[in-house]
């Protein structure tokens, strides 16, 4: 049974064209046969639909390699999620900017370590982002997001009452379907 590495490269967004040429240079650089590539946020509602063709392509002996950690999971979950799926398959994980390999027990212990360690730092810099706006909200420097739909309620009802539907009015005011609705309702 012949082995096929395969490489995934993602960029959070479209800008990011350069970050996402230099994954890929250094995926075919560590003998990547195939790379799936893909420019969306890990946190994108959409998924990563190249990850997740990428995990279903590859078979038992093969090699699975990315950059970075977090070009794979944004959380010790996803990670864990992720390498099981890989194990299940029999397939190794190779991080190249730390020199990780799951085939060997020492990179299998350090990969959980990483993944905790990201994990961690994450959740310090959400905890200091909170803090922060809590800090801006109390000396009254933030608002937050202004509700688009609330702004636009009188169109809506203006709308409504010329006869227009749901659909219309979300396409000509640009706002959901339950926005129209609570509009309407009179939230």
């Amino acid at each position: 049974m012949t082995s096929t590495i395969i490489g995934y490269a993602r960029t959070s967004t479209l800008d990011q064209t350069y970050g996402l040429a230099a994954q890929k240079r250094d995926l075919e650089a560590a003998g990547c046969e195939k790379v799936f590539h893909e420019q969306v946020s890990s946190v994108d509602k959409g998924g990563r639909p190249e990850l997740v063709r990428a995990l279903e392509y590859v078979r038992e002996g093969d090699v699975f390699v990315v950059t970075k950690l977090d070009r794979l999971a944004r959380s010790m979950a996803d990670l864990i999620k992720h390498k099981d799926t890989l194990e299940a398959k029999g397939v190794t994980l190779k991080i190249l900017n730390l020199n990780i390999d799951t085939a060997t027990p020492t990179g299998k212990l350090m990969m959980n370590l990483l993944g905790s360690i990201a994990e961690f730092e994450r959740e310090i810099m959400l905890e200091r982002q909170r803090e922060g706006i809590a800090s801006a909200k109390a000396d009254g420097k933030y608002k937050g997001r202004a509700p688009t739909a609330r702004r636009q309620a009188e169109d809506a009802k203006r709308l409504k009452a010329e006869g227009k539907t749901a659909e219309q009015i979300m396409a000509e005011l640009n706002i959901s379907r339950s926005s129209v609705f609570r509009i309407l309702r009179g939230e």
